[in-house]
């Protein structure tokens, strides 16, 4: 699998200022439905759990 941002140039983020590490903190791609692995399953496990019980308020407000 791929990906592409619209901030990446030669391997440095301009919207962070940093070199470019995908799911880093200030990340527009960790903000996705995606999820970063941090290398430990149980981490990475609560994460989901996390991200599972989050409120989308969009979705809510448009469904009443």
């Amino acid at each position: 699998m791929g990906w592409t941002c619209q901030h990446d140039y030669k391997g440095e983020c301009k919207l962070v200022k940093k070199f470019c590490v995908p799911g880093m903190k200030g990340c527009t791609l960790k903000s996705s439905e995606y999820i970063f692995s941090t290398g430990s399953y149980e981490d990475d496990k609560e994460a989901v759990e996390r991200k599972s019980q989050e409120i989308d308020f969009a979705t809510l407000a448009k469904s009443n």
